[in-house]
């Protein structure tokens, strides 16, 4: 990832992203805005995307992006899966970095990659994420991979349009995810998901032996 950070575009085709977009805006509806400057007072996130629609299945197991994950983390987990919809008059979020939500020494391996899937067109006017550097400017249907020590932000959207988007955070699988999807996704709803989606939940060993169920693998509970 060249400078921590890469966009590819066309991912996902136009109708998927229409799917993912009906899919959510229902849950969207029913969201509040945020209480403070940095999750935004005028910005509303839904969390927990596994356990409320299959439309982000195609986006969470992408090839292109997992491929992109292993040469960084080593064996790996889906951390978070948030959609973050920015509204007009949202002030820019704070450049922070999102591998100090653990307590690992700086200057170590990465510990995170995120991938962010534009559902709308980013523009630099309607909030596209930020670096010290530059506006990720890029077509809905792209996906912007960067590493979890990069200092990122939401932009302020000076449109007169929301701006929607799905953050896709996955760790290094020894580290405890942002997210306990074994309580949102059990076993009763897991199965229901593609295999792929399944182990990046969590249901599969960390070599040798970690994440174990009565001596066994999780993936079996599901079979």
């Amino acid at each position: 990832m060249l400078d921590g950070h890469v966009i590819i575009e066309g991912l996902l085709r136009p109708e998927e992203v229409a799917a993912a977009r009906a899919e959510l805006q229902p849950l969207l509806d029913t969201t509040p805005f945020g209480t403070n400057s940095f999750v935004g007072r005028r910005t509303k996130r839904v969390f927990g995307l596994p356990a409320k629609t299959r439309a982000l299945d195609g986006a969470l197991t992408h090839p292109r992006v997992l491929d992109a994950l292993a040469p960084v983390l080593g064996p790996f987990l889906l951390s978070t899966t948030v959609a973050v919809e920015i509204h007009p008059g949202e002030t820019a979020q704070t450049l922070h970095t999102d591998g100090s939500a653990w307590p690992v020494p700086a200057g170590g391996p990465e510990i995170v990659v995120n991938a962010i899937w534009a559902l709308d067109d980013f523009t630099e006017a309607n909030g596209a994420t930020r670096f010290e550097d530059g506006v990720a400017e890029m077509p809905a249907g792209s996906v912007l991979l960067y590493v979890g020590s990069l200092p990122h932000g939401g932009g302020a959207n000076l449109s007169d349009a929301p701006r929607l988007g799905v953050i896709v955070g996955y760790t290094a699988a020894w580290l405890r995810q942002q997210e306990n999807f074994t309580l949102t996704c059990p076993p009763e709803v897991a199965r229901t998901m593609p295999e792929r989606l399944q182990r990046l939940l969590g249901y599969e060993l960390y070599p040798p032996f970690v994440g174990h169920v009565d001596g066994h693998d999780p993936r079996d509970l599901l079979r």
